[in-house]
């Protein structure tokens, strides 16, 4: 059985670069334009370049989004843009659109076109159909239960990808009309308002004004406010489907978010094909998950279909239990300190945990903290200050430091930790 590719989300470079050194093996990303995530952060043609050069200097792969249904007016500035991705050699691009699917082929022909989650597919007829058109991967619809992906898996010669985890759209296959008619914001051109995370009531024509709660508690009515998709717990089933790439959602997420997921399911993918008769799933993978910001989790349609308890009805709120606090730079072997780049408000005294590329997860107290002119600190309150602490064990460059922290945090449009 050959091992799926481990796909993650990278919305800037350093989540780039972090999705791959926590163990992805390629990462997806939109430019300025022709993507779905136009808040996404995204990638000028030059940053484009330096990402494909540094995945590849590590024998992995960058897709790119070009998966808006675009207008007249979009198809402008589309050909020299796939031009471009074609000579800087990315690995495959993902459409959505018949007709940017055919400009592809016609202005790039040497580019790989995979087919995404947008286009809707949910039958072996639509995969092979892509296939006979040219297309090396089809992206599976997020409808589709366990049964229906082996059953096209069976009948179908082309890569498959599919979601494993990430937040859910409450749109068929995220193609949603509510953005566009609530904001004006296009979900389908790159601008959504995640319209869906909204509190809603039910209002009477003839009573404007007057506002009755579809199901409501003190904070609220969230109607459209779906779980998460997890299905780590699940993977040896996911791997036995036969889908060549697993793909975890969230461009718009946090480094401290992309590094902690995949460094999960690579441990977890890798325990398995070390010994598939034996594969346990271990606590530590899956609390992991419960670190980073998520709403709680469901394995949406992959066993069944959902049903209210996949809803969440009283908070549109994430949830974690850690805070992502610092990033190692460099660690001395001799003095035993480690050059830390803060991300959060640290002091002296916290237990932090921290968590390493490769290495193992360990917990210790900032016992000893020093700023860049090696004088003694209590705290290190400024954004991205540099400090060094000792460390009780060597750490790897690339390591993050976190702190428990129980909270919610209210769904933004924005990164979320």
């Amino acid at each position: 059985m050959k091992k799926p590719e481990l796909l993650a989300p990278a919305g800037n470079m350093e989540k780039l670069k972090m999705s791959l050194i926590y163990g992805a093996d390629a990462v997806f990303l939109g430019g300025k334009a022709f993507g779905l995530r136009a808040f996404g952060g995204n990638f000028s043609n030059e940053e484009l370049k330096e990402g494909v050069e540094f995945a590849h200097s590590l024998n992995k792969k960058v897709y790119v989004t070009v998966n808006i249904y675009p207008h007249n007016s979009d198809l402008e500035k589309l050909p020299d843009y796939l031009r471009y991705l074609e000579a800087i050699q990315v690995d495959a691009v993902l459409v959505a659109d018949l007709g940017v699917f055919t400009i592809a082929q016609e202005v790039a022909p040497n580019l790989h076109v995979h087919i995404s989650t947008q286009a809707n597919n949910t039958n072996w007829a639509s995969v092979n159909a892509w296939k006979n058109m040219g297309a090396t991967r089809v992206v599976l619809a997020r409808e589709l239960s366990l049964n229906e992906i082996k059953e096209i898996r069976e009948k179908c010669d082309v890569e498959l990808e599919m979601f494993v985890h990430g937040a859910m759209c409450i749109s068929y296959s995220g193609r949603c009309l509510m953005s566009n008619y609530f904001t004006g914001r296009d979900a389908n051109r790159g601008s959504c308002a995640q319209s869906c995370r909204w509190k809603y009531s039910l209002v009477e024509e003839k009573r404007p004004g007057e506002y009755f709660p579809v199901v409501e508690d003190e904070r609220g009515t969230y109607i459209f406010n779906s779980k998460d998709m997890c299905l780590l717990p699940h993977i040896d089933k996911v791997i036995e489907s036969g889908v060549d790439s697993l793909k975890i959602e969230g461009r718009m997420k946090s480094v401290h978010y992309a590094s902690s997921v995949v460094k999960a399911y690579r441990q977890a993918i890798d325990s398995y094909f070390e010994n598939p008769e034996k594969f346990a799933m271990k606590e530590e993978w899956l609390d992991e998950l419960q670190k980073v910001s998520h709403r709680e989790y469901t394995t949406g349609f992959y066993f069944n279909r959902p049903t209210e308890e996949d809803q969440i009805y009283g908070s549109s709120s994430y949830i974690q239990t850690s805070d992502f606090i610092g990033l190692v730079l460099s660690y001395d072997e001799k003095t035993k300190y480690a050059t830390i780049e803060q991300r959060n408000n640290m002091k002296h005294g916290q237990e932090i945990e921290i968590i390493q590329p490769t290495g193992n997860t360990f917990i210790q107290n900032i016992d000893d903290m020093l700023d860049e002119e090696n004088n003694p600190i209590e705290v290190a309150p400024h954004a991205q200050q540099i400090i060094r602490i000792a460390m009780y064990e060597p750490v790897e460059p690339y390591s993050m430091l976190r702190r428990k922290e129980n909270y919610e945090r209210a769904s933004e449009n924005k990164d979320q930790s």
